[in-house]
C-alpha cells in the first residue's frame, strides 16, 4: 500500500469519528476549556490507531465474527447516544451532566470498529502495522480536533438546536452504517 493510499484510508476511517466529534462539539459551550476538545480528539485518534493493530493480530477468524454484528452494534450505540442528545434538547435533562467519559469511550469503540477490519486487511498486504496505525491515529486526531472545534463554534450559536441536530446526525450515521452492511444502501 502506498503512502497516498494509506493517507486516504486514514481519512476514510476518520470520517465517522469526525462526524461524532462535530456533534459532541455542538454540545460544548464556546467558553469551555480547550482541553476537552484535545482529550476527545486524542481518544478518537488512540482508538483508531489501536484497532488496526488488534485486527492485524486477530486475523480473519476474528473478523468473520465481528463483521456479522458490527453494524448492529454501531447502529445501537449511535442511536442510543443520539437519542439521549435529542431527549436533552427537549427536556430539563442535561446530557452534559451524564457520564461523558463512558459515552466518549463507547463512541470511540463504535467509530473504530471498521478500523479493526482494516487491520486484518493490512496483515494480508504485508504493511508495517505500527506505521500505518500511527498515520491513522494522527490523521484521526487532527480531523476530530477540527470537528470538535467547528461544532463548538456553531453549537454555542445554535443552542438547543445544535444538540437536536447532533442527536439526529448520530442516529442517521448509525442507520447509514446499518443499511450499508445489510446491502440496502
Amino acid at each position: 500500500m502506498s503512502y497516498i493510499e494509506l493517507v486516504l484510508t486514514a481519512f476514510g476511517l476518520s470520517a465517522d469519528a469526525f462526524a461524532v466529534s462535530l456533534c459532541q462539539g455542538f454540545e460544548m459551550k464556546k467558553e469551555k476549556q480547550l482541553s476537552s476538545a484535545y482529550i476527545m480528539a486524542f481518544f478518537f485518534g488512540l482508538f483508531q490507531a489501536l484497532m488496526p493493530i488488534m485486527g492485524y493480530y486477530a486475523g480473519m477468524s476474528f473478523n468473520r465474527y465481528i463483521s456479522e454484528i458490527d453494524h448492529w452494534v454501531v447502529f445501537l450505540i449511535l442511536a442510543y447516544i443520539g437519542g439521549k442528545m435529542i431527549y436533552s434538547a427537549f427536556s430539563d435533562y442535561n446530557y452534559r451532566h451524564g457520564n461523558r467519559t463512558a459515552d466518549l469511550l463507547i463512541l470511540c469503540i463504535a467509530t473504530s470498529i471498521d478500523a479493526l477490519a482494516v487491520g486484518v486487511s493490512f496483515s494480508f498486504l504485508q504493511n508495517n502495522i505500527y506505521f500505518a496505525s500511527a498515520v491513522v491515529g494522527i490523521i484521526t486526531f487532527t480531523v476530530c480536533l477540527v470537528g470538535v472545534m467547528t461544532g463548538r463554534c456553531f453549537g454555542s450559536r445554535l443552542g438547543y438546536r445544535a444538540q437536536l441536530m447532533g442527536g439526529i446526525i448520530l442516529g442517521l450515521i448509525g442507520l447509514k452504517i446499518l443499511l450499508e452492511h445489510l446491502g440496502i444502501f
